[in-house]
């Protein structure tokens, strides 16, 4: 049995943010934004999703003001795709699921690592630098090659 795609019957905050980003596909375009993809191809590519998929995620991404559509050319028109500020919010919670899933689904060892850029820390769970005890935001930081890479 599907599970429904709303859950209005619910009053829960996690109910409501799932049924907006509670889909495989929807966090992994997430995870690309944050990764610096911003094209209809480069994340098609980056994925490997399905281009009807990639446009329904795209789309209600940018209906719920996560992502807005940007033109970078006019003939023909293309669009990138960027975070808003409720985009970037979601940072926390993506590299959250990214340290739970390390500890308990990379078996060799984190694929990557969330580096801090210009320094040679990385992120901890409480969002801060292992090295330099910095506080780390999205901005701060650079993924680089785990050992499970």
């Amino acid at each position: 049995m599907a599970l429904p795609r709303t859950y209005e019957s619910q009053n829960c905050s996690i109910a409501r943010a799932l049924e907006i980003v509670g889909d495989r596909w929807t966090l992994l375009v997430i995870r690309s934004a944050f990764e610096g993809v911003r094209r209809f191809d480069d994340f098609q590519d980056a994925l490997g999703v399905a281009r009807n998929v990639l446009t329904d995620r795209l789309t209600r991404l940018c209906d719920e003001g996560i992502m807005r559509r940007v033109p970078y050319q006019e003939r023909p028109e293309r669009h990138e795709y960027r975070l808003t500020r409720k985009g970037v919010e979601l940072w926390p919670a993506m590299m959250t699921l990214l340290m739970w899933g390390d500890r308990h689904y990379a078996p060799d060892g984190p694929p990557m690592i969330v580096g801090h850029r210009g320094c040679p820390g990385s992120l901890t769970a409480g969002f801060t630098c292992d090295s330099c005890g910095a506080v780390l935001g999205p901005g701060d930081v650079d993924p680089r090659p785990g050992p499970g890479a």
